[in-house]
């Protein structure tokens, strides 16, 4: 397989996983107190956004990439 048809389905999974999750959610773990024996830590959720049309672009040029890989064969 071309290395451009690769990148482009990297891309076609990317822009696809975008449009469906609409962002990426983590868990992290905070600690609040710390004091000689006493130790208190907190889950806090993060979420890093991913606009629809990152998802789209991503989905449109992985197309792209395949197509032109296909006809360079």
């Amino acid at each position: 397989m071309k290395p451009i048809m690769l990148i482009g389905l990297v891309l076609i999974v990317f822009g696809a996983v975008a449009f469906i999750f609409q962002g990426i959610t983590y868990t992290s773990r905070e600690k609040i107190i710390d004091i000689g024996s006493i130790h208190a830590s907190a889950d806090t959720r993060k979420t890093i956004p991913l606009p629809p049309v990152v998802g789209g672009l991503a989905l449109v040029s992985g197309i792209v990439l395949v197509i032109i890989g296909r006809k360079k064969s």
